[in-house]
């Protein structure tokens, strides 16, 4: 049976799209439902060209989480997929998906994570560090931000002349092409 997923993001949503348009060419799964937390985010741009129903949810409903929860069950929501989702998921929404949560983050973690270290914030600290390697980081979510057992890492060389640019174009690389796979590989799981 074809399983829901519903992906939260909260800003342009390039791997929600990706991730979207995966599943319709394998047919194993389908967005159901994208969320966020921005009524900007072109996430929601992204949703109506691919014809995926989109909900907008004020900072008091995320809090609430209620309202996040039976829009997800109203969808018949199998699994969650963060991507690019800033905000913290309520204890409520999480223990509605033990194990069926999943986020990315662009660094090995637990290197460069938590709250507040997303997007160039990541790449330039990784610069910074003089680090020799980044990657990324599939995990399931929890109640801490980035701190979820991890699923998979994938790593990319950091290179002497890079930028924040260029180390987040072999991120994002790593990102299109590792993360809806290994959403597939947890669906067939469940």
């Amino acid at each position: 049976m074809e399983k829901n997923i519903a992906i939260l993001a909260s800003g342009n949503g390039t791997n929600a799209e990706n991730i979207a348009r995966y599943f319709r060419e394998k047919g194993s799964a389908r967005v159901a439902l994208i969320l966020t937390n921005r009524p900007t985010a072109y996430v929601l741009q992204r949703a109506r060209a691919l014809d995926i129903p989109a909900l907008c949810f004020n900072k008091e409903e995320w809090a609430d989480g209620q309202p996040v929860l039976q829009a997800l069950q109203a969808h018949a929501i199998d699994f969650v997929v963060l991507a690019g989702f800033l905000a913290r998921v309520p204890d409520n929404v999480l223990h509605a998906y033990p194990q069926r949560m999943v986020n990315i983050h662009p660094s090995l973690l637990p290197k460069f994570g938590g709250k507040g270290m997303y997007g160039d914030r990541v790449h330039e600290a990784v610069l910074a560090a003089g680090e020799s390697e980044s990657g990324i980081t599939i995990h399931y979510t929890n109640e801490h931000y980035d701190e979820g057992a991890v699923i998979h890492q994938y790593t990319c060389p950091v290179l002497p002349d890079d930028t924040p640019d260029t180390l987040a174009a072999r991120v994002h690389a790593l990102e299109y092409a590792h993360y809806p796979e290994v959403i597939e590989s947890l669906l067939q799981a469940l």
